[in-house]
This record gives C-alpha cells, sequence and structure tokens, in this order.
C-alpha cells in the first residue's frame, strides 16, 4: 500500500529526494505516525523521521540539519528531502506508517511498510 520513489542516484552535495505515496488512500484519513526508515549497505536499518497526522516533526539527531519531511502536492504523499547528501546516505530508504508514536525501525513494529527504494549518493 506504501510505495516509494525517487532518482536511484545522487550526485554528493546534492539533495536527495523522495516520494512515499499511499496507494490505498486509507492512511491519509486516518492518525497515523508516518515515518522514514534507512538502511545502508551491511548496516542495520536506521530511523530518519517522521510527521504526524497534524504535521508535527521530529528528526533523528544525527540527520536533523539536513533532513526535512513534508505532506506532498497529494494528501496521500509524504516527502523526504536531505540536503548536503553524502555516499554515507547511500542505502535503501523504506517508508513507514503506524498508529504509535514509538520510534521504531523493525518492519513488524509497523502497521504499513514500503517495498523501499535504494537510493546511491556518488559522484
Amino acid at each position: 500500500q506504501l510505495r516509494e520513489s525517487g532518482p536511484g542516484l545522487v550526485k554528493p552535495s546534492q539533495t536527495l529526494s523522495l516520494t512515499c505515496t499511499d496507494s490505498g488512500g486509507s492512511i491519509s484519513t486516518q492518525y497515523y505516525f508516518w515515518n522514514w526508515i534507512r538502511q545502508p549497505p551491511g548496516k542495520g536499518l536506521e530511523w530518519v523521521g517522521r510527521i504526524s497526522y497534524s504535521g508535527g516533526t521530529s528528526y533523528n539527531p544525527s540527520l536533523k540539519s539536513r533532513a526535512s519531511i513534508s505532506r506532498g502536492t497529494s494528501s496521500n504523499q509524504l516527502t523526504l528531502q536531505l540536503n548536503s547528501a553524502t555516499p554515507e546516505d547511500t542505502a535503501v530508504y523504506f517508508c513507514a506508517a503506524d498508529e504509535s508514536d514509538n520510534i521504531n525501525t523493525l518492519p513488524t513494529d509497523y502497521h504499513y511498510w514500503g517495498q523501499g527504494t535504494q537510493v546511491t549518493v556518488s559522484p
């Protein structure tokens, strides 16, 4: 029901921009927290940030200065922007949604979990 999309390749120092689309449409009308989570190659899952149903945002402190999550142009879309991308931002990025406001990283902790999209930061 959640699908991530965006450019697969980003150059260093550019902005990494991703979109999450809720094809079912129901999540947008419920009290969910929308999250972005990523998994660098050979590493574990890392929580990036989230936006609540009321529009409030919170971010991983290690990414807070560069990350921005917002509602997309459509009510069933979510966007992630990560400024000044570096090769360390190379990862599979997942969109996930749940009613709980706990900060989790495992797919089993979320009601909805997208298939993920690969982003590579390279010259």
